[in-house]
């Protein structure tokens, strides 16, 4: 898929990256991020499949991809069936809902060490955070919102701060409790991170039907915190 009409590389390496070009952590811009991509190097070059940042940036392109594919094939199924052939206004839907995911999938967060000191194998933060929202979104009348992870001096440990919102079928400490399970397994067994302390903050009350809202209201809140 093409994402950019300039494919051409920066003819003078030492000038830097383009104003208004992103560059990622390791020193590669977004743009050849994407044109490696698009013209399907990335796979025979061995920075991608090491580097933590572009893993992810490839990541979110391939997610992209995969979106728009079947989000065209779905706009043209749904103007076929209403007799509408002024895509115009689908289109633009699809297009903030792309730019949603780019927000969200190609601006990770920092990266996090797995493993040893010695071991170069990582996570972006914002990957580890779905990870424990859907953790904790396993637990009845309970839904993830806002999850910060920050790391500590020893390699892979971090400390996490996870906001939810829960009925009253638990009483808070218990609930704390089984929120705080509930990361530090996926934390071991699904991301390969030391959790060192869990801080479980309840920032609403399900009660009375509230359920849909209160998870639009979370989900909203954590994925404007994806994008920062």
């Amino acid at each position: 898929m093409a994402l950019s009409a300039d494919s051409g590389a920066n003819p003078d390496p030492d000038a830097g990256p383009a104003e208004g070009t992103e560059l990622l952590p390791c020193g590669r811009t977004l743009q050849e991020v994407w044109d490696a991509w698009d013209e399907d190097r990335a796979t025979g070059d061995p920075h991608y499949a090491a580097c933590p940042h572009c893993t992810a940036a490839l990541h979110g392109l391939r997610m992209l991809d995969d979106f728009v594919r079947t989000a065209r094939t779905a706009d043209e199924e749904e103007r076929r069936a209403d007799g509408r052939a002024d895509g115009a206004r689908t289109a633009d839907a699809v297009t903030g809902r792309v730019m949603d995911i780019v927000r969200r999938e190609l601006r990770p967060g920092r990266s996090l060490p797995l493993g040893e000191p010695d071991e170069e194998a990582w996570i972006v933060e914002a990957a580890a955070a779905r990870a424990f929202r859907s953790a904790v979104d396993g637990l009845r009348g309970v839904r993830a919102g806002s999850c910060r992870i920050v790391p500590q001096p020893a390699e892979a440990v971090v400390r996490v701060r996870v906001e939810v919102a829960a009925d009253l079928s638990r009483g808070f400490p218990e609930l704390a409790d089984a929120v705080r399970d509930r990361i530090v397994t996926a934390a071991r067994d699904v991301v390969g991170l030391e959790v060192a302390a869990v801080d479980v903050a309840v920032v609403d009350v399900l009660v009375d039907g509230g359920w849909e809202r209160a998870a639009a209201d979370l989900r909203g809140l954590a994925d404007a915190e994806d994008e920062r």
